[in-house]
């Protein structure tokens, strides 16, 4: 609209995807220096707070170059570890890159010298900011524009993963060198009541335990600490790293086997097949004074696994299994130092 001085009603994008986009633009203003439109985010079939809102830019002929800035509801990044270094707006390289090629293009097929500047805004951006993980991240004051492919797919596996990534890079560039992860609210529960000077600590790695540890293997950390409950973390006696239950179950045969390690009798662990939930297979080793012991060898299973994900590039790496109904059940060997350690080191 600037280059042609004439309104457009629709038009299309390439994305990274190798999807052509074609979108309706919507609130077109334009003069001889100027030029701004939006398109309306759908965000398909995602959970995205930002369903339906307006994402504006707004395009002015500069000297020379083009530049991508933020404006209205869009973030700032305040903490290093992030796409964009601080200070700078809130819009991912892969976005940025997608913007000046675009614009690149219809200046040089319009045989114009001339540069431009773009500011993408956001005006509900604020407001929903506060919905979302980014004051979290780092990122203060609005809304990011992120994306790889340029096209919203349903929130997945890869997305997840992506989310620890970023949080465990965030803490490297903290300079932090231990890592806190835990599996979710119980997890953040748990720590509030019994360990509050670690609650603000952690990254929440959901099921994906073994994803979060070959991150932090990837950007160097030294110490990893796992703390979940144990209808969970069970599964990691026996090296299941993803606690989905669409991936593995195995909980209350991790249990039989630990509790037959432990010298417990065949009549008890016969009964703890037909449990449904780990509380209650504790309490049938409980009843029988096995659960203890039980948790010793469960925990030194666990151990053994955490070790061998670790592949002999960590210092330490350690679990510890909690109940609501017992509170802690087991702690590996390696717990209580790395407890110490996460301690000293984010509390100064």
């Amino acid at each position: 609209m600037l280059v042609t001085q004439q309104t457009v009603e629709r038009t299309e994008l390439m994305t990274p995807a190798g999807i052509v986009f074609e979108c309706h633009v919507e609130d077109a203003f334009f003069d001889e220096t100027s030029a701004r439109c939006a398109v309306r985010k759908d965000g398909g079939d995602d959970p995205d707070v930002t369903n339906g809102i307006l994402i504006r830019a707004t395009v002015r002929y500069a000297p020379g170059g083009i530049t991508v800035d933020g404006g209205e509801g869009i973030g700032r990044v305040a903490k290093e570890g992030l796409d964009q270094p601080v200070g700078a707006a809130a819009i991912n390289s892969v976005p940025r890159r997608m913007i000046a090629e675009a614009v690149r293009e219809v200046l040089e097929s319009s045989g114009s010298l001339r540069g431009a500047e773009i500011v993408i805004s956001a005006p509900e951006g604020k407001a929903l900011a506060q919905r979302t993980y980014n004051p979290r991240m780092g990122v203060e004051g609005g809304i990011s524009i992120i994306g790889t492919t340029g096209i919203v797919e349903p929130m997945s596996h890869s997305a997840l993963i992506e989310t620890i990534r970023l949080e465990e890079r965030l803490r490297r560039a903290e300079g932090k060198r231990s890592l806190l992860l835990t599996l979710g609210n119980y997890s953040r529960s748990f720590l509030t009541e019994q360990m509050p000077f670690l609650h603000d600590k952690s990254v929440t790695c959901s099921n994906y335990i073994g994803e979060a540890i070959s991150a932090a293997l990837e950007y160097g950390f030294e110490n990893i600490l796992i703390i979940g409950h144990v209808g969970k973390m069970v599964k990691l006696g026996a090296g299941i790293m993803n606690t989905h239950s669409a991936q593995a179950d195995g909980r209350m045969e991790v249990l039989v086997t630990c509790g037959l390690l432990a010298g417990a009798d065949a009549k008890v662990l016969r009964q703890i097949p037909d449990c449904a939930t780990v509380d209650a297979a504790l309490d049938i080793l409980d009843a029988a004074g096995m659960r203890e012991k039980t948790a010793a060898v469960l925990m030194h299973r666990t151990q053994l696994h955490l070790d061998a994900r670790g592949k002999g590039l960590l210092r330490r790496i350690g679990a510890v299994m909690f109940s609501f109904r017992y509170g802690i059940v087991g702690m590996t060997e390696t717990a209580p130092e790395l407890i110490q350690i996460i301690s000293e080191e984010y509390h100064g």
